[in-house]
């Protein structure tokens, strides 16, 4: 398709009546810059249900499963196209060893898992059920090596393991243990959460440390490692600067971590499904401060680094509620709600628009954990709010980023505002444009009137996602509540594109 400028100039109606808010809205053509299918990764924490009774199901199971991983699962996954899988931690990360899980199952010793629960871990589940895990979704695994409690030759011995393809003790040791040839892995962080439960460290400490571990991280033939330095907690921008000043361009990708806590308060973060509209709001509100964090990070990295060749990389985000009422409260299980999808909307635009940093983003958890995508319960599995915005959001992996610009209407609660309306777009390699759009106001539609200039379209086509309350969810009785169905709001005028776009939802267009 030709370069083409598209404006879009959009009258946004709020459904009250109020008087009419012009936007201009400029949506150009895309340069170079793509829109990384790594942003869409997912993270597979030893914690809770994730791994047991998530993924991997008992040796005597009469779930379907392929040597113990479960396949309604893994089909799911594979639906959405994940591109990567972070393992194994998290916090467990930084007190696994990996050697306690290779070899005979009933050989394996096994461990407390100090960090949730305090549940006898029996690595059951390790190097080898991850890759295999892997292989069946199809994506790239991301490990999370032990910085904490381990040692730079426990990491330099994995990678060794899983990389080298030679003589050598550890390749020996893959060998005997039934894979002949290495895995490759690529992505390689280098301790979790250092400033907190991976040691407490401070930025100048872990920032000597990581050069001492990434330098025996080897590369060996055919398989380079893309090393990723343990980044920085939400606002903390002096870990950021301190890594960017004294790592440099010794790391692939540095992380950052940020939840979205209904209440704002650790101890006391609000309930996943029972809300009123003024903590619906405050949620949202807390949402949106992620484009306030990526902004302000990148900053530091692009003081350093100009040439945006050290990626950020939000490995644990998503919304982080109080637990489901009767489960334990180690294992993070919480419900999911149309605002929890909303949320993920928002997110994935920011990151989206970001992309020129952002390179690769892990939403928090994939299955029975936090912000999950899949929901267990014995032979029954559900698919939550979230996954149907990442089954939405997949037509921009890898895609050509397409610049906007625009003005949000309100969304109004009592003497505070937020922006109502994000947006990010892109461009397949079939030259088909698409328009991802979130409205968070709970009340108001936003009515859009477009005119594209330069542009030749024939049709448009979309799909949805809402419901009737924002406290909506999926239940094993109701699996179907919250889904993707047909979009019938936007149509052709003339030359223009007209869309009303209901409250509550999250709108993908396609144009072709």
């Amino acid at each position: 398709m030709k370069p083409f400028r598209f404006i879009l100039l959009a009258l946004l109606a709020p459904f009250a009546g109020n008087a009419q808010h012009v936007t201009k809205l400029n949506l150009k053509p895309g340069g170079k810059q793509i829109i990384s299918k790594q942003i869409y990764g997912h993270f597979a924490e030893h914690l809770g249900r994730c791994i047991y009774d998530g993924f991997w199901v008992d040796e005597n199971s009469t779930i379907p499963n392929k040597d113990r991983i479960r396949l309604d699962v893994v089909d799911a996954l594979k639906k959405i196209k994940v591109p990567n899988l972070r393992w194994p931690g998290g916090c467990f990360a930084d007190e696994y060893h990996w050697r306690d899980g290779i070899g005979s199952r009933s050989e394996r010793p096994k461990m407390v898992n100090t960090n949730w629960g305090g549940v006898i871990e029996d690595n059951s589940f390790g190097t080898h059920e991850f890759l295999q895990l892997c292989e069946m979704i199809n994506c790239e695994p991301y490990f999370a090596a032990n910085v904490g409690s381990g040692t730079v030759e426990e990491m330099a011995k994995w990678v060794e393991y899983l990389n080298f393809d030679g003589i050598s003790p550890m390749a020996s040791l893959r060998k005997e243990n039934g894979r002949e040839k290495p895995w490759k892995v690529s992505f390689w962080g280098v301790g979790n959460e250092s400033w907190g439960c991976g040691g407490n460290m401070t930025a100048q400490y872990y920032s000597d440390l990581y050069k001492r571990y990434a330098t025996y991280a080897r590369n060996y033939a055919g398989a380079p490692l893309k090393r990723i330095a343990s980044g920085a907690n939400a606002e903390d921008y002096d870990w950021t600067e301190t890594c960017m000043k004294n790592i440099g361009n010794q790391m692939w990708g540095l992380t950052l971590h940020y939840y979205t806590l209904p209440t704002g308060n650790w101890s006391k973060k609000g309930s996943a499904t029972d809300f009123n509209e003024k903590q619906y709001f405050n949620t949202m509100k807390n949402c949106l401060k992620m484009e306030e964090i990526v902004s302000k990070h990148s900053a530091i990295m692009d003081k350093y680094d100009p040439d945006k060749k050290i990626a950020l990389i939000v490995d644990e985000w998503g919304i982080w509620t109080d637990v489901e009422p009767g489960t334990n409260p180690g294992f993070l299980y919480q419900q999911n709600s149309l605002r929890d999808a909303l949320i993920a909307g928002t997110t994935l635009n920011i990151f989206n628009n970001h992309s020129d940093r952002v390179q690769m983003a892990n939403l928090a958890q994939t299955v029975n954990v936090l912000q999950a995508l899949i929901l267990t319960e014995k032979d029954k599995m559900l698919l939550t709010p979230t996954y149907h915005v990442f089954d939405l959001f997949q037509v921009h992996q890898d895609a050509k980023y397409l610049p906007i610009d625009f003005v949000s209407p309100d969304y109004v609660s009592e003497n505070e505002k937020i922006k109502a309306l994000n947006i990010s777009a892109s461009q397949d390699a079939t030259g088909a444009i698409h328009i991802s759009l979130v409205n968070l106001d709970p009340k108001n539609k936003i009515n859009l009137k477009t005119s594209l200039d330069g542009l030749s379209w024939k049709s448009v086509t979309g799909q949805i996602l809402t419901s009737k309350s924002v406290t909506d969810i999926n239940t094993f009785a109701d699996p179907g509540k919250v889904g993707i169905s047909k979009f019938n709001g936007a149509k052709k005028e003339g030359a223009q594109l007209s869309v009303e776009l209901p409250a509550q939802s999250v709108v993908v267009l396609k144009l072709i």
